[in-house]
Order: C-alpha cells, then sequence, then structure tokens
C-alpha cells in the first residue's frame, strides 16, 4: 500500500467509495486547515467533505449528511 491516501474514500459500506483496508490503517483530515473526526466521505480532487448533519437520520436509518466545500488534506494517522 502507497502512503497516499486515496482520492476520494466513503466509510458507509454500502458505498462504491468503500476501502475497508485503508480505513483500517486510519485516516485524518484537515479540512481548511483544521482536522476533523466527523467526516463520512471526502474527495480530494472536487474539494469536499460530508459531515453528519446533527442527530437527523433518514428513512432507512443513515445519518443525514451535508456537503462542504473547501481544501481537503487525507492523511494516515500514526
Amino acid at each position: 500500500m502507497t502512503d497516499t491516501p486515496p482520492d476520494r474514500l466513503s466509510v458507509s459500506p454500502g458505498s462504491d467509495h468503500y476501502e475497508p483496508e485503508h480505513l483500517e490503517r486510519g485516516i485524518g483530515i484537515r479540512f481548511n486547515g483544521v482536522e476533523r473526526h466527523n467526516v463520512e466521505e471526502y474527495c480530494v480532487s472536487e474539494g469536499w467533505i460530508k459531515v453528519a448533519a446533527g442527530k437527523a437520520r433518514d428513512r432507512n436509518g443513515n445519518p443525514m449528511t451535508i456537503k462542504l466545500k473547501g481544501v481537503v488534506e487525507p492523511f494516515y494517522e500514526s
């Protein structure tokens, strides 16, 4: 495995961008210079993250998310 995190990654097993081998290694996200711990999905090339919108849930019980745009810097936690 490389030392560069993937361009797009999701923590939801139902997503096409779910890759457990990267999640087991531990990925941190810096968004606009601030380290975030509540990121559900991110995309570096498009410059956005998805985070849970409070405690709201959709009809399937999944957390409702909002998309925030900015500078995304993923890194592997040591």
